[in-house]
């Protein structure tokens, strides 16, 4: 049996690696985002591969579309009993100058749209007696200057990550999040901008301050997404693992 995947925000990034690494481990995968054909090109890489991938549009942060989403998820591919939320934006400033719409829109698709997609696919969890929920955090649960927004909105997904353990173990359903440190992607290239700094030096500076002496790949979070999704986890839930090149306080 195939089982099937639904991992959010998987247009680029850190989510379209993880769908190409879930395809590669033998699941179905339906790439969700919010622009139907932003998903293209991951599903082209993950069909070219071999592997069997569909391209979902939806607003996570919306009821409706979350519901209409998973009902054409297994439709088909056949029932979700993966989750991946991984779907996020950045509105980021100093609190002062923080608006409520750019607290609200932060708060709305990571938390917001990690509890809508959370709801509606543990049906198919709990039925199946089976299921992973990966929830992605952030190093700057712990705190980031100008992302009062982003950093309790990760914090709260790892509170929301130990309470769906706690309420769904007993359905066979784990929940574990992943708090990335510094990887390379368009949020960072995003943030780069944000405090008026060449992307380079922005990297060269972060890895400096990183023990493996690297930045991050979207791939490094995908594997742990891989570990956690796989049979050999099911043992581990409730857990935050801080992807992050070296300890995090």
């Amino acid at each position: 049996m195939t089982r099937t995947a639904i991992v959010t925000g998987a247009a680029r990034g850190i989510g379209a690696a993880t769908a190409r690494r879930l395809a590669a481990d033998g699941y179905a995968v339906a790439v969700v985002d919010l622009d139907e054909s932003s998903c293209a090109a991951t599903v082209a890489d993950i069909t070219a591969a071999g592997g069997r991938a569909i391209a979902v549009g939806a607003d996570v942060s919306d009821s409706c579309a979350v519901t209409a989403a998973v009902a054409h998820v297994e439709t088909e591919l056949g029932a979700p009993t993966i989750l991946v939320n991984n779907a996020g934006i950045l509105r980021d400033n100093l609190l002062f100058k923080m608006t409520e719409d750019d607290w609200d829109a932060v708060m709305s698709v990571h938390l917001r749209g990690a509890f809508l997609m959370s709801r509606a696919v543990q049906a198919h969890q709990v039925t199946a007696g089976w299921g992973r929920i990966v929830n992605l955090s952030s190093t700057s649960a712990l705190g980031n200057r100008g992302q009062a927004n982003y950093s309790a909105a990760k914090a709260g997904l790892q509170g929301l990550t130990k309470t769906l353990a706690i309420e769904l173990g007993r359905y066979g359903v784990t929940a574990n999040a992943i708090a990335p440190g510094f990887i390379v992607t368009d949020m960072t290239r995003a943030t780069a901008a944000r405090i008026g700094v060449e992307f380079d030096d922005f990297v060269e500076h972060a890895t400096k301050e990183i023990p493996v002496q690297r930045a991050g790949d979207p791939e490094d979070i995908a594997a742990a997404a891989s570990f956690f999704c796989s049979e050999g986890a099911g043992f581990v839930s409730g857990q935050v693992l801080y992807v992050a090149g070296g300890p995090r306080a």
